[in-house]
């Protein structure tokens, strides 16, 4: 399939890497970004403007801009971060420039795109709702003097730095409006990409919007899971690759995934997680997609690599699992 139209679902530093991958893949692509940061930059404006949070959306921005001058350039100035000793301090350029849009256009989207166009960017990004979100986590030993207690965290950072374990996450408000053109997006789409990312707070939350399950259950797309190089401190300290499956499994019950992607030098039991994806009427591709300098990181030529295998193929030339 030549230039697929795709839909990548996320936020942070892992749909950034799915961005910078698949924009050199196909120029119909689609950011489904979170919108339920709590901390920083981001939280500052929701707190004091009552905007969605900005940042996962500017960071996805990022990702699609081009590898020419005028490309690197606004990446670096969007991400540009102030220090000072007053109220500018750790506000990011790109935060205040989409806000800024939000303002005088009245049109979350439209600022976007304004945005977008600045930049160069290969693609477009919009948020998976049109409210601010809180994510609450069902934790496990929340509080360590009550190691099996289940309790309930709530925002982001807290649902990110729990030293308990997550169970499953939700939204408040439980029924939120989702983006209409990421509802659409998502139902055009020819392939949906899920991760890599934080688990909990990235990327299963858009399984928790309801219009946007439903779209995502609906859509004749096939969807591809890119599984994490490693365990996200705080979120998923002790997870096997496949508990990551299962818990994606159990947040969409009625979801079909068609392919999962992983790293194969950091699979440490092939088979049970080839079991896995076959439960959720899948199947698996091992590639090399991560960075040579052994750190947690995907290579985004490698990652694209491997999405061209996949979308060209839909499969990507799995092996036999009992060829690993």
């Amino acid at each position: 399939m030549k230039n697929p139209k795709v839909v990548a679902l996320g936020g942070g530093h892992g749909l950034y890497a799915s961005l910078s991958a698949l924009r050199t893949v196909t120029d119909r692509l689609t950011g489904v970004v979170t919108v339920a940061d709590d901390g920083g930059s981001s939280g500052r404006l929701r707190r004091e403007l009552g905007v969605i949070p900005p940042g996962d959306l500017r960071m996805a921005l990022a990702a699609l801009c081009g590898d020419d001058e005028w490309g690197r350039t606004w990446s670096e100035v969007i991400q540009h971060r102030f220090r000072s000793e007053g109220d500018l301090h750790e506000h990011a350029v790109g935060n205040l420039l989409i806000v800024a849009l939000w303002e005088l256009l009245g049109d979350t989207v439209a600022g976007l795109g304004w945005v977008g166009r600045l930049l160069g960017a290969q693609g477009r990004v919009l948020p998976m709702a049109t409210v601010p979100l809180d994510i609450v986590a069902d934790v496990l030993g929340a509080d360590p003097a009550e190691p099996d207690r289940i309790s309930q965290v709530r925002g982001q950072v807290a649902c990110a730095s729990t030293p308990g374990k997550v169970l499953g996450v939700s939204l408040v408000p439980p029924d939120p409006p989702a983006s209409p053109e990421a509802l659409q997006a998502i139902h055009e789409a020819d392939w949906v990409v899920f991760g890599p990312g934080s688990w909990f707070t990235s990327v299963l939350p858009h399984l928790k919007v309801p219009e946007l399950q439903r779209a995502l259950v609906e859509t004749p797309a096939r969807r591809v899971v890119a599984l994490n190089l490693a365990p996200q401190p705080g979120e998923t300290d002790d997870f096997s690759q496949q508990a990551h499956l299962e818990v994606l499994a159990e947040h969409a019950p009625d979801l079909r995934i068609d392919v999962v992607l992983a790293d194969a030098g950091v699979v440490e039991e092939p088979e049970a997680l080839d079991k896995a994806v076959q439960e959720l009427g899948g199947s698996l591709v091992l590639a090399e997609v991560a960075m040579k300098d052994g750190s947690p990181r995907h290579d985004p030529a490698l990652l694209a690599q491997a999405f061209v295998q996949i979308f060209a193929t839909g499969t990507g030339g799995s092996r036999n699992p009992g060829d690993w």
